[in-house]
């Protein structure tokens, strides 16, 4: 099958790699239809590591997917079935199953998203409902695993959400990162009239501004140096777009809020940089989450300033199965689709990656298509 495979840092090209197997019993295989590009994509492909982790090339990226189930995996006791790609296929149902919590069925034709993280289930973290900790846990799109940029995946049903009829695949590769901010807001509090600061415009600055809105937060800053992204920022949720270029997003949040400072900052785009202005910005007692992923391999952080203000600071990773509170806050409107604004098809995949290093042609969230 057709896959977009990293090859050497800045290097992606279209390759051939094996069909996934037929699914056991609990499986499904997905037909892929479209994938989000997401920053940490842009990290493996711009440094060739994730922090420490190296790359392992050939490597295939994407963890934001959308698409279709073509087959599903029959229990030990049922008759053979025939070949997936089987006009003549009966309609077999997998029982989706999470921590022992009956979630429904899936069936071929059903149109599903996919969680990227699969886990065991059963270790200490799972049990807890941390699936996100799972010590044997495997992500698609790392090292461990080939990630999404490709035509189907065999995996779990577990790890599939229903999409919703009225939504297309591109608005639901979105449930991905915006599962993200809804494990966010299992850590930290978002309250009602809350001032919220967000450090950096990419996709997941702007999404932190519109969960920070649908919260109830009182006012949402956010700062970038790219005019653009600060235009769609503000379509997204966020009252006042600081333009680092021109003001200081410290002096512009402080002024503002008469020396007090933001409740809650949300640093979005990983540089020590930000970070440290993220803690300057926040007021005594804060809390400031850590988003973004430094390219630095060891940062340095103004933890006197924080200790100094007692600032809760507080670190996240991915999504913790929050899929379906994803898509139910899409389907309400609270969250808008609007950071979308480029699709082109799987072969054009390094054009994306290229478009997004570069800032180029107004890119804010690009999705592929399968």
């Amino acid at each position: 099958m057709r896959s977009i495979q990293l090859l050497a840092p800045g290097v992606l090209e279209e390759r051939e790699m094996p069909q996934p197997p037929d699914p056991g019993h609990g499986e499904v295989t997905v037909r892929i239809r479209a994938v989000g590009v997401c920053g940490s994509d842009l990290h493996w492909y711009q440094d060739g590591r994730m922090g420490e982790i190296p790359a392992v090339y050939p490597q295939v990226l994407g963890h934001e997917p959308a698409g279709e189930v073509i087959a599903v995996g029959r229990s030990p006791d049922s008759p053979a079935a025939p070949p997936r790609h089987s006009s003549a296929a009966p309609r077999q149902d997998v029982e989706r199953d999470s921590g022992g919590d009956f979630a429904g069925h899936f069936s071929v034709g059903d149109r599903v998203v996919i969680e990227p993280t699969l886990t065991c289930g059963h270790c200490e973290f799972c049990l807890r409902g941390q699936h996100n900790h799972c010590v044997r846990g495997v992500f698609l799109g790392g090292p461990q695993a080939p990630g999404l940029f490709r035509e189907c995946v065999t995996l779990a049903g577990s790890n599939c959400t229903r999409i919703p009829g009225s939504m297309d695949y591109g608005t639901a590769t979105l449930a991905e990162p915006l599962a993200v901010m809804v494990h966010m807001l299992e850590l930290i509090e978002i309250r009602a009239g809350d001032t919220v600061a967000v450090t950096g415009a990419g996709p997941i600055g702007v999404l932190c501004a519109a969960i920070a809105r649908a919260s109830g937060a009182g006012r949402v800053f956010i700062a970038d140096r790219l005019p653009y992204r600060l235009k769609l920022a503000i379509a997204m949720g966020a009252d006042v777009a600081i333009d680092t270029t021109v003001s200081s997003p410290v002096e512009t949040v402080m002024d503002a809020t008469r020396g007090r400072g933001a409740d809650v900052v949300l640093e979005a785009a990983g540089s020590p940089e930000t970070v440290n202005a993220g803690i300057r910005m926040a007021r005594m007692g804060g809390t400031v989450m850590l988003i973004g992923i430094p390219s630095a391999l060891h940062p340095k952080i103004d933890i006197h300033t924080a200790m100094m203000k007692e600032l809760r600071l507080q670190t996240l990773k991915r999504s913790n199965h929050r899929t379906q509170q994803a898509l139910d806050l899409l389907v309400a409107g609270r969250i808008p689709a609007s950071l979308i604004t480029h699709t082109l098809p799987l072969a054009q995949t390094p054009k994306a990656f290229e478009m997004l290093t570069n800032y180029s042609d107004g890119v804010g969230k690009a999705i592929i298509e399968v």
